[in-house]
């Protein structure tokens, strides 16, 4: 692992290490939205990596792979910090997301289509849909608040959305609320929150695209958010 010097043989250790910095790309992967490219999240794993093998110091007590892991993960955030992929005019569309579905369900007394729900806010709906791309999530986290600790429980755009719904009511409630969804997206749910299949499993599933499963996923926390508001 030395030479002689007691210098690291950097070409070894990058050829040792490459396949976890691909394990981690894509582990991050599964829980960011399909705008953030793999090869980005590979590359400044990367670029970690090789930060890690010149300034590693074994004289400070700290093993090498503990360090590289941190250097990696370390090199990863701070590539999705400097996206900012939740600026503040998203977080209003996802409370005023939030807003119109509660007055739908009052007034209709179900679940509104989402033709329903563009309308209402005064969109076309390829509007619409991108704005459930851009709020995938809506109770995300400011980007910059991003850590380690974080990313372990983020999904999409924050914390385990179910989980936080979880924080905020009772299971019952919560049951119920997700029991009263549409068909598609009751069913979207149980794939990713119980049976834990990643979006491009669940899209195969379902027999469509990995940002359709993002935009309803995202539709059904949103409608979840309003059925436990009333």
């Amino acid at each position: 692992m030395y030479t002689a010097q007691g210098r690291m043989y950097q070409q070894e250790l990058l050829q040792q290490y490459l396949p976890l910095v691909k394990r981690h790309a894509l582990n991050f992967k599964t829980k960011l939205p399909p705008s953030i490219d793999l090869d980005d999240l590979i590359q400044a794993g990367s670029i970690g990596l090789l930060d890690a093998i010149t300034r590693y110091d074994q004289t400070r007590g700290t093993t090498f792979g503990t360090f590289v892991l941190h250097r990696i993960r370390g090199a990863m955030l701070d590539e999705l910090r400097s996206r900012d992929w939740a600026p503040r005019s998203v977080r209003r569309q996802a409370r005023l997301l939030s807003d119109t579905l509660y007055r739908l369900e009052q007034s209709l007394g179900r679940s509104p289509t989402e033709r329903e729900i563009a309308t209402a806010m005064g969109m076309s709906l390829a509007e619409y849909h991108q704005l459930l791309c851009d709020t995938n999530g809506s109770h995300m986290l400011p980007i910059d608040q991003v850590s380690e600790d974080h990313l372990e429980t983020l999904e999409f755009h924050g914390r385990n959305p179910v989980n936080a719904l979880l924080d905020e009511c009772n299971r019952t409630l919560l049951i119920r609320a997700i029991d009263s969804l549409p068909e598609r997206e009751r069913l979207l749910m149980a794939l990713y929150h119980q049976e834990k299949l990643n979006m491009r499993e669940i899209g195969q599933v379902l027999k469509i695209s990995e940002s359709r499963v993002c935009q309803l996923h995202s539709q059904a926390i949103a409608r979840l958010r309003a059925k436990l508001a009333d």
